[in-house]
């Protein structure tokens, strides 16, 4: 396998209890000694990443290399530690975003208007601002509007506009977005996935098909796989039937594109067993493979993930750095979502050393992003990871994970 990875240097864990005892116990509980290095690291490259950020673009609104995606991680912080100044972080970023919105045709949570737009609305409630919040949500419910013909995937297309509803329900509460505009956005999903599949003629093979620029993405960022994890979610779907007739056959064929080293393409037709990212290849694909799982129950979707985890173990350390996108904070929540699964410490202890790998930061020989300090290609990424890793049953990769 052809890799852009860095030799693993850590040891594997092998049902030893011992190997993770500085680590964590046998409940799961990271040790206080652990813990508080976690929070050390966290608190130094937060001063790093705010000294950086004094010379960002001051016009990016965008939750993937903007304002919006700092917010979202002070907000996260004001969650793990429930700390007031992280919540005037957040707020102080919010606006910043809410001051620079695009109102462009981008309409998602990571690359258009609607992320910054919830992400504030949601600051604004918490500080008891409602009338602000609801403008907002008012806002970001509009905001595809007038759109004109989306694609389905998660950054620029629809998957992305879905999220940035549900982070708002599921932040402020399950009915401030009635389950029908969701299920209405799935619907047009359903509709167009289904239309390209004919046209294409595979739909013997996969009644679901989606492009993005011409190509048939497979991971997570533009491809069947983030689409996949949204259309199996609980209810997103109005009609049972459309779930097990239309996505299930069509994850299946996903599972079928899989390489012998467990690794996927990019791209459908794409031979080269290169990329092992969250945006492409096994860290994003594992996502759908465990929602499968869940939604569907066929033991396949549990160990296609397992492999996915060994591949993440194996290839994860990337030599692109640290962040989300394409780094191993974002690599690592794979462990993180087999440990919510499995309870299984093996994947624990790996979400942990890949974390020791990020508290080293910038001493790899990586290089630096071209965002270096934002969400999803920089430092406050790395930070969101190591903050989540701190309530490991709880943690969610953002702007992502439901």
């Amino acid at each position: 396998m052809d890799t852009r990875a860095v030799k693993n240097p850590y040891e594997d864990y092998d049902g030893n209890p011992a190997l993770a005892q500085a680590l964590f116990d046998p409940h799961g509980q990271l040790t206080p000694a652990f813990s508080q290095r976690l929070r050390c690291k966290i608190n130094e490259l937060l001063s790093v990443m705010e000294a950086g950020l004094k010379s960002a673009n001051a016009r990016d609104c965008t939750a993937y290399t903007g304002w919006a995606g700092i917010a979202l991680l002070y907000l996260h912080l004001h969650d793990v530690f429930g700390e007031a100044s992280f919540l005037q972080k957040a707020l102080e970023h919010a606006e910043c975003s809410l001051k620079h919105l695009t109102r462009r045709h981008d309409v998602t949570f990571l690359c258009g208007d609607a992320g910054p737009l919830a992400v504030a609305a949601v600051v604004y409630c918490r500080l008891q601002r409602a009338q602000e919040a609801d403008v907002c949500i008012t806002r970001s419910v509009a905001v595809v509007k007038g759109s004109g013909e989306l694609p389905n995937e998660l950054l620029y297309g629809r998957m992305g506009y879905l999220y940035s509803l549900v982070f708002i329900n599921r932040q402020l509460g399950q009915d401030r977005i009635p389950l029908q505009y969701i299920q209405q956005i799935s619907e047009a999903a359903l509709a167009s996935g289904e239309h390209l599949s004919r046209r294409l003629r595979v739909q013997n093979q996969s009644p679901l098909m989606y492009e993005w620029y011409q190509e048939q993405y497979v991971g997570a960022a533009h491809g069947l796989a983030g689409i996949y994890y949204y259309l199996m979610q609980p209810g997103f779907v109005a009609m049972e039937e459309h779930v097990h007739r239309l996505v299930k056959p069509s994850v299946d064929h996903v599972c079928r594109l899989k390489f012998p080293s467990g690794n996927y393409p990019p791209c459908i037709g794409d031979d080269r067993d290169l990329l092992v990212h969250w945006c492409h290849g096994s860290p994003g694909l594992i996502h759908m493979l465990l929602q499968a799982y869940r939604t569907f129950g066929a033991r396949q979707y549990l160990d296609d993930a397992r492999q996915c985890g060994e591949v993440v173990w194996r290839f994860g350390l990337l030599k692109k750095g640290y962040g989300l996108c394409h780094g191993a904070a974002g690599n690592a929540y794979a462990f993180l979502g087999l440990y919510r699964h499995t309870q299984e410490p093996k994947h624990l202890y790996r979400a942990c050393m890949f974390a020791d790998w990020c508290m080293n930061y910038g001493k790899h020989g990586c290089r630096t992003p071209d965002t270096p300090f934002s969400l999803f290609e920089g430092m406050a990424g790395t930070i969101y990871y190591l903050a989540d890793l701190l309530q490991p049953m709880r943690a969610r990769f953002p702007a992502f994970e439901v």
